[in-house]
């Protein structure tokens, strides 16, 4: 019991350090905004070439007369989201997901592009000759709402570029569906071919969403904010803001397959282009400080033809389901931390225990309870083992008053007992190590499952992902973490005593920071570890005093 005791310090302290970085992270002073130096700008040549580093690095777009002129906003809705296009770029510059609620504010809708992280979602032709997202383009007349019946929904968008290239950008919006088609068809009048490069690209200043303030995040479970990049040989991709800052953040450059992406706790945009059109993914951070991730698709015009380049843009929410069926991949952008393997699972079962009872807080002690049955073995070998050393505890302290001046004779004579008693001192830790990283990965499937954001359980805990307004959960938390130690044996040292008499306390301060839905995992794996561990007391004389040397 003395490595387990040790054992359970140690997370303990580890525990401690974790939460005093997150704190220092959280109060720490923040550093000053960049201040905007260069106007927003994408990747272009005046010739455009073949090379794909030379369309990566070449010029940039210039701000053209007729950026300065002002441009119109262009408002539709449909069954799930309102778009707001501006006619300056023809850019998706807000999108509001009329199903899902602000992190702070329940009252309003979830904006997922918009001014607060300068996230927008942008696109065009390369070069100087453009149009692109600093061109003025001007939207054709028709509906803006989608009608009851009505499956789709078309924005048309017109304009010219500076060698008289006609270029119309369609937006189509479909009923039930966060995928949006943005489709660029282009008219070459001149007499010669023209190899045309057409951009598709996400603008982010890489600053996390802040969900409701929870520490839970930053105590050692920050969600992954940033680009990625999935190619079927490159696989899953991650580029973090901050490895652009220091000029690192590698990934696959060319592919005929893929999607580019922005994520987020919860959410994510995904340019998704066909497959078996060659693209190009660059992401970089630009001179205003902004970061940008995009998709280059070539075609070539011949004189007098046209050509079209159409990509889907996925931006909503992490559901499982909806990210399957929208491209191969994508649903590896939901955050389930270094455990993902043992966290599918997990979700899966959690998905089948909501379709079976209707009420995600059900779903959860349900699943606890199957966790639960699943290792009943192994703790029912921890549990035996700490009755047994329970009974032996007056016997160590006599032992270690005995030899307490002699370590080593003090260790033979433990272990000695340990033979005759047929304990093994590490019985009661194995099954914990062994639970551990089942632990981890539930944690992180709560913590990142969007279908838990803002889903009620009952009475006072209106939002799983939230945290207890009333502090019940972690209050009960606690009690049920002090009569666990109390049923286990009373350590011999009484430093280790009163530390131990103590930790649930301390320990628990971390709940009142986690949202509902993990207390309530927890709490229930603590009320049923308490009557599993009463029951196998039982079958234990306490008051017999074990046999064998005194």
């Amino acid at each position: 019991m003395d490595t387990q005791r040790l054992i359970l310090l140690f997370i303990f302290g580890f525990s401690l350090l974790m939460l005093w970085e997150a704190w220092d992270k959280e109060h720490r002073p923040k550093p000053l905004p960049a201040v905007p130096t260069a106007p927003q700008a994408v990747p272009a040549a005046a010739k455009p070439v073949p090379s794909a580093e030379a369309k990566a690095t070449a010029g940039s777009v210039p701000a053209a007369a007729e950026s300065a002129a002002g441009g119109e906003t262009v408002r539709v809705s449909t069954d799930l989201l309102v778009a707001e296009i501006d006619t300056l770029g023809g850019t998706l510059k807000r999108l509001e997901l009329l199903r899902h609620k602000d992190s702070s504010d329940p009252s309003r809708n979830f904006v997922l592009f918009g001014p607060h992280h300068g996230y927008e979602a942008q696109s065009g032709l390369t070069g100087e000759n453009g149009p692109n997202h600093r061109s003025l383009w001007r939207a054709l007349p028709a509906e803006r709402s989608l009608a009851p019946g009505q499956d789709a929904l078309l924005l048309r968008l017109t304009a010219t570029g500076r060698d008289g290239a006609e270029v119309e950008k369609v937006y189509t919006f479909r009923r039930n569906s966060y995928e949006i088609g943005i489709s660029l068809n282009i008219r070459n009048p001149r007499a010669a071919a023209v190899p045309a490069y057409a951009y598709f690209q996400l603008a982010h200043d890489g600053k996390p969403e802040l969900s409701g303030g929870s520490l839970a995040q930053s105590f050692g479970a920050q969600s992954f904010t940033g680009f990625a990049i999935y190619t079927s040989e490159g696989k899953f991709e991650k580029i973090a803001p901050a490895d652009l800052d220091k000029g690192k953040g590698e990934h696959s450059k060319h592919a005929n397959n893929g999607w580019l992406a922005f994520v987020q706790h919860y959410f994510v945009s995904a340019w998704l282009p066909p497959d078996g059109a060659e693209r190009d993914y660059v992401v970089e951070k630009r001179a205003d400080g902004i970061y940008a991730g995009r998709v280059l698709i070539g075609t070539k015009l011949v004189p007098g033809t046209s050509a079209s380049v159409s990509v889907r843009l996925y931006a909503g929410p992490q559901e499982k389901r909806r990210l399957e069926a929208a491209a191969p991949g994508l649903d590896l952008v939901v955050d389930y931390g270094w455990l993902t393997i043992i966290a599918w699972p997990l979700f899966w079962l959690l998905e089948k225990f909501h379709a079976l009872s209707g009420n995600w807080g059900v779903a959860i002690i349900l699943l606890t309870l199957f966790i639960k049955l699943v290792f009943f073995p192994l703790s029912a070998a921890s549990y035996k083992s700490m009755a047994r050393m329970k009974l032996i505890t007056p016997r160590l302290t006599k032992l270690r008053e005995m030899y307490g001046h002699d370590r080593q004779k003090m260790n033979q004579a433990m272990m000695e007992l340990y033979k005759t008693e047929k304990i093994n001192p590490l019985g009661g830790c194995f099954p914990i190590l062994v639970q551990i990283p089942v632990f981890i990965a539930l944690y992180w499937v709560l913590l990142a499952a969007i279908e838990l954001r803002h889903a009620p359980f009952m009475l006072w805990i209106q939002d799983l992902s939230a945290l207890d307004p009333y502090y019940v959960l972690p209050i009960l938390m606690t009690i049920t973490m002090v009569l666990q130690t109390r049923m286990n044996p009373v350590p011999p040292d009484p430093v280790q005593a009163k530390v131990m008499k103590f930790m649930p306390f301390v320990f628990s301060i971390f709940f009142f920071f986690f949202p509902a839905g993990l207390v309530l995992y927890w709490l229930v794996n603590n009320i049923l570890s308490i009557l599993q561990q009463w029951q196998i007391q039982r079958m234990f004389d306490r008051d017999k005093p074990a046999h064998g040397k005194r």
